[in-house]
């Protein structure tokens, strides 16, 4: 039955206009964001050839082709998908977010986007390449003290009446870990025809621990093509994680924050499920970056140091599979491009100024070039 103005109440008429209002406009929202998907094509699997360890295969995800640069772009959309879904987001919406760097570059690509406001409540310690993109896809920086980015963001979020997305929180519910082209889901469907399709192991680092949790969960459920498969997430210095995954103390604190931007955090996050990872690597933050270092001369191009993290965890895997005499692949992730850690982990006065040696590490890498043997 229909109604017509004149018989409907100016209130309720009034209401019911915004309410539709905002339903076409979330409508739209979703399709620009679906179409700039649809745009997109699936970021590249790359694999290493490392004779060292014949018959066991490196391949890494190549998360920098997306958009903005890095793995967190999936994480963004999933997160405006989720806002908008849940009536959380609409015209006016000021978004804010708290994040190390690279989230807040993918948000901000994604609110301007969609024409919305846009606050970073990022530590003071971000690499300013980092700042200069957020600032370039049209955000505004909020610095704070590291330990003060979730207080300042949700008072933020109050005092503006805008919507903290809340990375921290809302990572592992946001993404659709049964499929919809999410990560694992990708790695998989490019894994297909690999000598080894189905691999040994996954490593990924934690950062908000949604990836780990849609990878977790996604080779539990889909037994099709990765009944056998592993998770190993690799936790850098100053993280609480690792220590949480092996004590279960949900209230492990850390006063100081990771050098590795990205990853470990100084609490424990909502959204790390330690129930989904089959093994934890405490790696020095020292060899992370001389990784990413040895790296460069493997594939010609520079990584952010999270990527060295991921790295020593595959190398320290593959040394062990090869003492066992097995074969099979493994798959690690580059999460961010280097070229946003110029000033820092490229940088020889920053690395001597935080006490970070990566000679040592950078030794042990390449020996392991040579011997694929490697420990920690």
């Amino acid at each position: 039955m229909c109604f017509s103005k004149e018989i409907i109440p100016k209130e309720l008429w009034d209401n019911t206009m915004k309410a539709t209002y905002k339903r076409e406009w979330t409508h739209q929202a979703i399709k620009k964001i679906d179409a700039d998907f649809n745009r997109s094509s699936d970021t590249h699997l790359i694999k290493l050839d490392l004779p060292s360890c014949h018959g066991i295969d490196l391949y890494f995800k190549d998360e920098t082709t997306h958009p903005t640069g890095s793995l967190k772009h999936r994480l963004a959309r999933s997160l405006f998908l989720y806002g908008l879904c849940n009536g959380w987001i609409s015209q006016d919406t000021t978004i804010i977010e708290s994040s190390s760097g690279s989230t807040a570059i993918s948000e901000a690509y994604f609110a301007r986007l969609l024409g919305l406001k846009f606050i970073a409540v990022v530590p003071r310690t971000t690499a300013r390449e980092k700042l200069a993109q957020i600032e370039f896809y049209g955000g505004e920086c909020h610095l704070v003290d590291p330990k003060d980015i979730y207080d300042e963001s949700e008072r933020l979020a109050a005092e503006l009446n805008g919507h903290y997305m809340d990375q921290f929180t809302f990572a592992e519910r946001a993404t659709d870990w049964r499929g919809n082209n999410n990560i694992a889901q990708s790695i998989f469907d490019q894994m297909a025809l690999e000598p080894h399709p189905d691999p040994e192991w996954v490593v990924a680092s934690a950062g908000t621990g949604g990836t780990s949790a849609t990878i977790g969960r996604f080779i539990r459920y889909e037994k099709s093509c990765c009944s056998d498969t592993k998770l190993c997430i690799v936790d850098p210095e100053n993280s609480v994680f690792y220590d949480y995954y092996n004590t279960g103390d949900k209230q492990i604190t850390s006063s100081i924050g990771s050098r590795i931007e990205g990853i470990g955090r100084p609490r424990v996050e909502p959204s790390f499920i330690p129930s989904v990872v089959d093994r934890m690597i405490q790696i020095p933050d020292a060899a992370s970056i001389a990784a990413v270092h040895l790296l460069e001369e493997l594939l010609g191009r520079k990584c952010g140091a999270s990527t060295g993290t991921n790295l020593c965890g595959a190398f320290h895997l593959m040394s062990e599979m090869k003492g066992r005499g097995e074969k099979g692949s493994i798959v690690t992730l580059i999460c961010d491009s280097g070229e946003r850690y110029l000033d820092t982990y490229y940088n020889d006065n920053w690395l001597k100024e935080k006490g970070l040696n990566t000679a040592p590490h950078l030794a042990k890498l390449r020996q392991f070039l040579v011997s694929g043997t490697f420990d920690i």
